[in-house]
């Protein structure tokens, strides 16, 4: 989980293969023993601790490697933020993998065009075209619906398996929540107790 400000996704995932446990919440190594808004190292099911934007491809790198070194099977799966991809760090990781030919390694980036100060077609427009960037960089590259299980687990499934994969998935920052959707503000802000209601309200609607 490089994007590490998503660690909420990642501790439902882990719930339900039974690594957390909700009623053990006290016994993780977090601030007053809860999890914290970031995944932090020491938790069951966390091996890294991210956040800082940048850091989490350069793990992966490194576990993909030592598996590819030592035969080891299995992919090692990142889902980055779009936002990372304004860090040289990941563009540097990302010309190694594809130098290294880590046809193990798989990316998730969670394209949803917004950062905190706005819509980034507007404030960083030379951020586009991402795929073109990708493949220029070695990459196999795919683009679906980010909010569509089966797309993502399709497109990753029908791989050519030659080349590091990347999977740009489109979003709608916010989606489910009337107020929220596309709104830079909740990049940062937490809602008070009523729009928390609402939110809570839409999505359970929703599904």
């Amino acid at each position: 989980m490089s994007k590490g400000h998503g660690a909420i996704a990642q501790y439902v995932v882990l719930e339900k293969l039974g690594i957390l446990r909700s009623d053990d919440l006290d016994k993780y190594c977090t601030n007053e023993g809860l999890l914290g808004c970031h995944p932090d190292r020491g938790n069951p099911g966390i091996i890294a601790s991210t956040g800082s934007l940048g850091h989490g491809i350069g793990l992966a790198v490194g576990i993909a490697a030592g598996k590819k070194i030592k035969n080891n099977a299995g992919n090692v799966y990142v889902v980055l933020s779009d936002g990372e991809l304004q860090e040289g760090s990941t563009w540097e990781n990302l010309m190694m993998a594809a130098n290294l030919n880590l046809n193990n390694l798989i990316i998730f980036v969670d394209h949803n065009g917004f950062q905190s100060f706005g819509k980034t077609a507007d404030t960083h427009p030379s951020f586009y075209p991402i795929n073109t960037k990708f493949e220029s960089f070695g990459w196999e590259v795919a683009e679906t619906y980010g909010h569509d299980q089966q797309k993502i687990s399709d497109a990753v499934k029908n791989r050519q398996l030659k080349k590091p994969f990347v999977l740009i998935c489109n979003t709608t920052k916010g989606k489910g929540v009337s107020y929220m959707e596309n709104a830079p503000i909740w990049h940062y802000r937490s809602p008070n107790a009523g729009e928390l209601a609402l939110a809570l309200k839409e999505v359970m609607d929703e599904e």
